[in-house]
C-alpha cells in the first residue's frame, strides 16, 4: 500500500514531514507490516488495539475490510464502521470511505432513499394570461365533512366535500358543496360552476378517479353518432389536463387553494355540524372573504385606498367591501355606461400587469437542480402506502422535458408495465458504483 514508505522503513530511515504518517509513527512488526506507534504504549489495551496496521484509503483490500464489517454491523453507521475497524487497522481517511461505502449499499439507500430535486419550473402561460376570469381553471377537492340530515337532535351525520375551482390567472375561487365523491356528483357540481362562472377552455386537476371518469363520460358521449350531440359538445370545447400521478406539488395553485379553504372553515365550524343548506352558506362566505383578499402589497401611499383583488375581475370590486364611487382623476361622466365599465375593466388589468405578475417572477424555492436521472438508471418507486424495503425497482426508458428543457417526469418500466413518475418519487440505486 505504502511500496516508497516501506523501503524507507526497511532501511531503517525516517519518513518525510510531507507523509500522512509522520504522525503515526509508524513501524514495522515481526511480520514486515506498517503498523501503528503512538502514545497508547503503557495501556492494558491487546496489541492490535496500541498497535493497529495502517491501510491505504484507496486499495481494494481496504475497500474489502469496510464492505465486510459493514455488512457484519448489520449495516451500521459511518462511525461504529470505523470504530470497530480501528481495533485491528488504522485506514487513513477511514471516515470518508466508510460514508462512500455506505452511500454505494443497496440496502442502505432503500432505507434512506433520496429523490432527484429538479430546479423550481417556469409558469405555465395561463398563470400569466387573461382574457376572462375562470378561462383556466384548475380544481380539486377538499374535506370530507360531515353534516347533519336534519336540524335538532337525533340526526344523522354524513360525509360531504368541497369542490374548488380555482382560477389561473387572477386566483379567484369558486366553492361548490357535494355529497360524494362520484363522478355523477362532480359533473353536477361543474355545470353549476359553468352556469355562474362561464364555460372555461381548460380544465386542470390531479389523478382522481373522480376528475378521469368525469372526463372519459366527456369523451363517450363524442362516440355518438348523433349530429346534435355532437354539435353542443363542439360548442362545449373543454379540455381536461391531468398532472402526473402522485406529484400534488405540479398543482400548487388549487392545494394553496384548498389549505385556505380548510383554514377558515376550520376556525367557524369548531364542534358545530351544520345542514346542507348552512354549511353552503358557510362556504359562498368564505369564496368571498378568498376573493376579497389583495393580490399585491398594500402601498404606503395614503391617497392609494384600493387594492387589487379577485373580486375586481369578476364584478369590479372586493365582496367584502361597501361600494365606492369612482375616482375624480379624470371627467367620466361624459362616457357611456359600457365606456365606464370597459375604462374600469382595463384599469384594473393594467394593475395587474404592472403590480401582480412582477411577484411571480422570484423562485420561492428549488432554486437549483440536485441529483439527476439519466436513461436506463435503476430507480426506487416511493410508495407511501408501504415500507421502502417494499418499493419496486424499475429502470428509466424514457425522460420528459418542461417548456424550460429540464427533465421532471420520467417512464420508468417496472415489472407491472410502465409507469410515468415525477423525479420527487423516484429514489436512484448506487448500482453503477465500485
Amino acid at each position: 500500500m505504502f511500496p516508497e514508505k516501506y523501503a524507507l522503513l526497511m532501511a531503517s530511515k525516517t519518513i518525510p514531514k510531507g507523509s500522512r504518517l509522520k504522525a503515526l509513527t509508524p513501524f514495522l512488526d515481526s511480520d514486515n507490516l506498517i503498523r501503528v506507534d503512538e502514545r497508547l504504549k503503557n495501556s492494558f489495551y491487546t496489541y492490535d488495539i496500541k498497535h493497529p496496521i495502517v491501510l491505504y484509503l484507496k486499495h481494494h483490500l481496504t475497500k474489502i475490510i469496510f464492505k465486510c464489517k459493514h455488512k457484519e454491523l448489520f449495516h451500521g453507521g459511518a462511525q461504529l464502521i470505523l470504530c470497530n475497524i480501528r481495533n485491528h487497522f488504522w485506514p487513513l481517511g477511514g471516515r470518508n470511505l466508510a460514508k462512500s461505502i455506505i452511500h454505494a449499499c443497496i440496502r442502505c439507500t432503500r432505507h434512506n432513499a433520496k429523490s432527484p430535486q429538479p430546479i423550481m419550473g417556469n409558469l405555465p402561460a395561463e398563470r400569466t394570461y387573461l382574457e376572462f376570469p375562470f378561462l383556466n381553471t384548475g380544481v380539486d377537492y377538499a374535506g370530507p365533512i360531515l353534516i347533519a340530515d336534519r336540524k335538532g337532535r337525533g340526526c344523522k351525520l354524513q360525509k360531504s366535500y368541497i369542490c374548488v375551482f380555482i382560477c389561473f390567472a387572477v386566483k379567484a375561487v369558486h366553492l361548490e358543496l357535494v355529497t360524494d365523491l362520484s363522478k355523477e356528483a362532480f359533473l353536477a357540481a361543474f355545470n353549476r360552476f359553468i352556469s355562474r362562472r362561464g364555460k372555461p377552455q381548460n380544465i386542470y386537476s390531479d389523478n382522481g378517479t373522480t376528475f378521469v371518469g368525469a372526463c372519459n363520460d366527456l369523451k363517450w358521449f363524442l362516440k355518438f353518432k348523433n349530429p346534435y350531440i355532437q354539435t353542443n359538445l363542439a360548442e362545449l370545447n373543454i379540455n381536461f389536463n391531468f398532472i402526473p400521478p402522485y406529484s400534488p406539488h405540479f398543482g400548487g395553485i388549487w392545494e394553496a387553494a384548498v389549505k385556505s379553504v380548510k383554514t377558515l372553515l376550520y376556525c367557524i365550524l369548531n364542534l358545530t355540524h351544520l345542514v346542507y343548506e348552512e354549511l353552503s352558506t358557510c362556504l359562498y362566505q368564505i369564496e368571498a372573504i378568498l376573493n376579497s383578499r389583495p393580490l399585491t402589497p398594500l402601498f404606503t401611499d395614503p391617497l392609494d385606498l384600493i387594492f387589487l383583488t379577485p373580486a375586481h375581475f369578476l364584478i369590479g370590486r372586493p365582496f367584502m367591501s361597501v361600494p365606492y364611487p369612482p375616482l375624480q382623476d379624470v371627467n367620466i361622466n361624459r362616457l357611456q355606461r359600457f365606456q365606464r365599465i370597459e375604462k374600469l375593466r382595463q384599469h384594473f388589468w393594467s394593475r395587474y400587469t404592472h403590480e401582480y405578475i412582477h411577484q411571480l417572477q422570484q423562485k420561492q424555492k428549488w432554486h437549483a437542480s440536485s441529483g439527476k436521472l439519466e436513461i436506463g438508471d435503476i430507480v426506487l418507486v416511493r410508495d407511501a402506502s408501504s415500507p421502502p424495503l417494499l418499493w419496486s425497482m424499475g429502470r428509466i426508458i424514457k425522460l420528459m422535458k418542461g417548456s424550460d428543457g429540464v427533465c421532471r417526469v420520467a417512464e420508468v418500466q417496472t415489472k407491472r408495465g410502465p409507469i410515468i413518475r415525477t423525479f420527487n418519487n423516484l429514489c436512484p440505486l448506487p448500482v453503477n458504483q465500485s
